[in-house]
């Protein structure tokens, strides 16, 4: 009786918001108390719609009241302090409604500690301690409180399920293996647990295992993420340092262009500068010569004309005017010349070591494994670009749209002489080289063309097989494919033919082991006149 009455003690003096001892107790004015902190907090919540209520009346207050301590309940409560009532365990705290209740407490009810399976009921700390103390009730099962003990009732016999029929996996009471379930396979609950708990162990174990090796996986991941940010990294600052340096290259080969084109200009402008003013000295003085020859002339003074003519009519010798060589003058165009045909080389030899690199940089490849029943739109993340090599097509063809269409001619082309190009087969290699994973489609207008990959080491001269695509062959099932798309995973030795229509069709597949970089190719049946294929095409329309 003491313990309860402590308890309604605790009750009458516990804040109804935090439902402990009330610290700083203050009092609305609707008369019902609560901890300054939690009323303020309540209060905070509500201060948009400037109307204040009271949590267990719902009194409303306008405006927000002034909170004053209640002295006298403050004392109180420090006295129940004294008492060691604050210091109760924390099991005997009130249930919330998130907690299992106790199911012998009056009035407020106590959070339950443990539920028995037998008594089918739950119990705080107090009402628990007979199935400590009591003998028939230690043999009981406690488990964590659970709100879900009737679900260990039959609802059919109302008795408790202690059994389990295999049959038709599902608890069942004693009452049912002899009713409805009678000459089924039925084990006891606990039988059925330890066979299940075998189960869920290995079950455990396999799950923990693939945990194990998916953070293994994960932790490499990781590792492979450091390392293509540095590798990228150094890369990003080494081009950086080799393009600054080509630049600054560049500038100071300007900078001397620059320079000895504006110091020989001066020279050249000082040496015509320096002749033009001899000559203006020259003109001066015979002009001067020229006016006292004319005063000569007009002398009627027979004996004084004779006398001054010798003297006035002695010339200098001229030595300039044989100098100067009047001819069309280029000046500095040639200097022009050779700086643009400086940046017509630059040009072709960025436009070719551009391609490399770009292919270079699409080459790193983590090297994952790539996923089954690929899409169209899982191929083109590989997707590159490719153009065909001029210096290596045979004369019977022609190429256009940027070397990326070839067409057979009916007549032969004025190509010039190359080592790469293939002198009788109808043949055409690209300008890439193929590593890592790359993926292209090509699209074929009219008659029989090839779509191929070779070494660029291939044969190129001469009728020998060496120097065909193909020479391996191998039938393929299912309709002409007009456009063809080629995968290549040159890693893993995977090279795939598909035909790409609306749907992904596998034509053919090689599974090998590539030891050199590899090239796209076109091959031409003979005399095949006005048959085109070209790399990429309408691709957009299968988009």
């Amino acid at each position: 009786m003491e313990q309860k009455g402590v308890q309604l003690d605790r009750e009458t003096f516990s804040c109804p918001i935090c439902l402990d001892l009330l610290k700083d107790p203050v009092t609305t004015l609707c008369g019902h108390s609560y901890c300054k902190n939690c009323i303020k907090d309540h209060w905070d919540t509500e201060h948009e719609k400037r109307i204040y209520s009271c949590p267990q009346c719902r009194k409303s207050f306008t405006p927000r009241p002034e909170l004053l301590k209640n002295t006298m309940l403050a004392a109180l409560v420090e006295q129940l302090k004294k008492t060691g009532l604050q210091a109760a365990p924390a099991d005997h705290c009130y249930a919330g409604p998130e907690d299992v209740a106790c199911d012998f407490c009056t009035g407020r009810k106590l959070r339950a500690v443990k539920s028995c399976l037998v008594c089918l009921a739950s119990y705080c700390e107090k009402h628990l301690q007979p199935h400590y103390d009591v003998a028939p009730l230690k043999k009981h099962k406690l488990v964590e409180p659970s709100e879900k003990l009737q679900e260990n009732i039959c609802s059919r016999h109302d008795e408790v399920m202690k059994m389990f029929c295999r049959t038709d996996q599902q608890c069942i009471c004693y009452l049912c293996s002899v009713d409805e379930h009678k000459g089924h396979d039925t084990v006891s609950a606990a039988a059925e647990r330890t066979e299940r708990q075998r189960e869920l162990e290995g079950s455990r174990h396999n799950i923990q295992q693939r945990i194990q090796d998916r953070e293994e996986e994960v932790k490499l991941l990781q590792q492979e993420v450091e390392a293509i940010n540095g590798s990228a990294d150094k890369a990003v600052e080494h081009s950086e340092k080799i393009f600054t340096q080509l630049i600054r290259l560049m500038e100071k080969r300007r900078s001397d262009v620059k320079q000895q084109v504006r110091s020989q200009q001066e020279t050249e402008v000082s040496r015509v500068k320096e002749l033009q003013e001899k000559l203006e000295q020259e003109i001066t003085e015979l002009k001067r010569k020229d006016a006292e020859l004319k005063k000569l002339s007009h002398t009627e003074d027979h004996n004084q004309f004779l006398h001054n003519y010798p003297s006035l009519s002695a010339l200098s010798e001229s030595t300039h005017s044989s100098s100067i060589n009047i001819r069309p003058l280029k000046y500095f165009e040639d200097v022009t010349a050779a700086v643009s045909e400086l940046r017509d080389k630059l040009q072709d030899v960025l436009r070719d070591t551009w391609t490399n690199i770009s292919l270079t940089v699409t080459q790193v490849d983590v090297l994952l494994s790539p996923p089954k029943n690929m899409t169209r739109a899982d191929f083109l993340r590989y997707s590159c670009e490719i153009t065909l090599d001029p210096n290596t097509t045979n004369t019977w063809l022609l190429l256009s749209e940027g070397n990326k269409k070839a067409t057979y001619m009916s007549q032969q082309q004025s190509y010039p002489d190359h080592p790469d190009r293939f002198t009788w087969c109808p043949q055409v290699l690209s300008r890439e080289s193929l590593t890592g994973r790359c993926y292209w489609e090509v699209e074929r207008r009219e008659g029989r063309v090839g779509v191929a990959v070779a070494y660029k080491n291939i044969s190129r001269a001469g009728r020998s097989d060496e120097c065909g695509f193909g020479n391996i062959q191998t039938p393929v099932s299912g309709p002409r494919s007009s456009r063809v798309g080629v995968y290549l995973d040159h890693s893993a030795g995977i090279l795939s033919f598909y035909s790409v229509s609306d749907t992904m069709t596998l034509l053919h597949r090689v599974q090998t082991i590539f030891t050199q970089p590899l090239c796209a190719g076109l091959k031409f049946g003979l005399f095949s006149s006005g048959d085109s294929a070209e790399f990429g095409g309408s691709a957009e329309a299968h988009a």
